[in-house]
């Protein structure tokens, strides 16, 4: 989607060395604001292997790819039919466990 227009640009006081910058955002009171070179500073480091959408070698992949890795199930019984199920996580044996048709009708009460 291009713009046609400017961004609006916002003057902010950088919350690391004092200097005066411009931001294409609206400064809010209650968080810092950094110039373009103190950013690089404050940036969040990436995690490396996430599952936000990154592979094992550090490249995006759209969550439809074939990339995915698939999540190991484990056999449980639901709680309300009884019958054996698998889960996408291990079952604790302090909480129910329901197969998909029941856990639909908890989840809509």
């Amino acid at each position: 989607m291009p713009f046609d227009r400017e961004r609006e640009m916002f003057k902010a006081t950088c919350g690391d060395c004092g200097n005066e910058c411009e931001i294409p955002f609206k400064p809010k009171d209650d968080r810092p604001v950094y110039c373009r070179e103190c950013f690089q500073n404050h940036k969040p480091q990436e995690r490396s292997g996430s599952r936000y959408g990154r592979n094992d070698r550090g490249s995006r992949f759209n969550r439809g790819s074939g990339d995915r890795r698939r999540r190991e199930m484990f056999k449980a019984t639901c709680g309300d039919c009884g019958i054996e199920c698998e889960i996408p996580f291990k079952p604790k044996d302090d909480r129910p466990v329901y197969c998909k048709e029941c856990f639909l009708t908890h989840r809509q009460n």
